[in-house]
């Protein structure tokens, strides 16, 4: 569960993003900047996490005013090499805020973190994840729970992020836009009837807005509570542009993720922030026109 600290909200004095270079941290940057919130972007330009001196070189831009947000993570996680590169990373963020402790720390972590589960997902439902990408989400969010238990942590965890500018192009939204843009057929695994939770980049950026705003602590989903076959996804974004390109089943390699079915119960969004809509599928799809 989520904790409101700071009512009414107010910008906090400094906000540093570490991984601004990324999908989440460029709308979390951009988000901000709109509110005049004074923002240092670091892009592994400034802080590469995995160079030895990673600590001292993050720690130099953190003062006890600051609240900082992590997003910097090598996703998605394929192999044990990756996973162990991820928590080093954060093992530099834990020694970094150590020497230099902050006022607010965010960290951007993902919806594998929990198992699967017919009925929908909450913030209280079991964090038991089954793929390596949850399980270096998981690690990194218990490392900074019992490395810096002084600090005020937020974990904010996405489900699948849509949107321009997304540099993985990852099955779903996504890369069937790019696909039916560039005029080619989109090939689904199976015949996409996975039902899925998409949330639209910009919903991301303001949830986290509001977590930064009013000095949150706890967990949130950000999700838009809402569940859409891959096979509808793909004929939607089909759908806006011409001439219109084909989708195409095939035979599966593996089992069905999540089998199938990764749904998500938005109540406490809804309870904490009752004025926040979420960007609809269909509305996500046309401003990636």
């Amino acid at each position: 569960m989520l904790t409101l600290n700071q009512l009414p909200p107010t910008n906090p004095p400094r906000v540093v993003v570490m991984g601004a270079g990324g999908f989440v941290g460029r709308a979390t940057c951009a988000r901000l900047a709109a509110d005049a919130v004074n923002v240092v972007a670091l892009t592994r330009k400034e802080v590469d996490l995995l160079v030895p001196d990673a600590a001292p070189k993050l720690a130099a831009h953190l003062t006890p005013e600051t609240t900082l947000i992590v997003t910097s993570a090598l996703a998605p996680v394929k192999n044990t090499a990756m996973l162990l590169d991820n928590l080093r990373m954060m093992q530099a963020v834990v020694a970094a805020v150590k020497s230099t402790p902050v006022a607010h720390l965010l960290y951007i972590s993902s919806d594998a973190v929990y198992a699967d589960s017919r009925a929908p997902l909450t913030e209280a439902s079991p964090a038991e994840p089954g793929s390596l990408h949850g399980v270096m989400h998981l690690a990194r969010e218990v490392m900074l729970k019992c490395e810096l238990p002084a600090i005020p942590l937020a974990i904010v965890r996405p489900t699948l992020i849509f949107g321009p500018g997304d540099p993985h192009n990852g099955y779903g939204p996504n890369r069937f836009m790019r696909l039916a843009q560039a005029g080619q057929d989109i090939t689904l695994f199976g015949e996409g009837e996975e039902q899925r939770d998409h949330i639209f980049i910009t919903d991301v950026a303001e949830i986290i807005r509001r977590c930064v705003r009013h000095r949150a602590t706890g967990v949130v989903n950000a999700v838009s509570g809402t569940v859409t076959t891959f096979r509808s996804v793909a004929e939607q974004a089909a759908a806006r542009f011409e001439p219109r390109v084909k989708i195409l089943g095939s035979p599966r390699t593996g089992p069905m993720p999540h089998d199938g079915y990764r749904a998500f119960d938005a109540a406490l969004l809804r309870q904490l922030f009752p004025d926040f809509q979420p960007v609809s599928l269909a509305a996500g799809l046309d401003r990636m026109r």
